[in-house]
């Protein structure tokens, strides 16, 4: 039973530090203009790009902090993928058989 205390301990911990980085609410979407699915397909395509410049400077981010929500975060998911390679084509891989 003691063996077991640590292990619950560090479990909980990394309970904590997971929920922790758990997204939370858009409270910064509050803008006149916010934006949504096309600029967030657009900023998912550059974001490779935007990422390598926003390690220089500080006036740029490759997420749009005002944005629309759930449409905004689709697009960017899409272009990200695009961009990135995403995993559509493991599903199209065929194995070879040895004959």
């Amino acid at each position: 039973m003691r063996r077991h205390v640590p292990l619950v301990l560090v479990a909980v911990a990394a309970t904590l530090v997971l929920a922790g980085c758990a997204a939370g609410p858009n409270t910064a979407a509050t803008g006149v203009d916010p934006a949504g699915f096309w600029l967030g397909l657009w900023h998912g395509l550059i974001c490779p790009i935007t990422f390598v410049i926003s390690l220089f400077t500080h006036q740029v981010s490759i997420y749009e902090v005002n944005n629309n929500g759930g449409w905004y975060n689709f697009g960017f998911l899409l272009g990200a993928s695009a961009t990135l390679g995403g995993s559509g084509g493991a599903g199209a891989r065929r194995r070879r058989h040895k004959d």
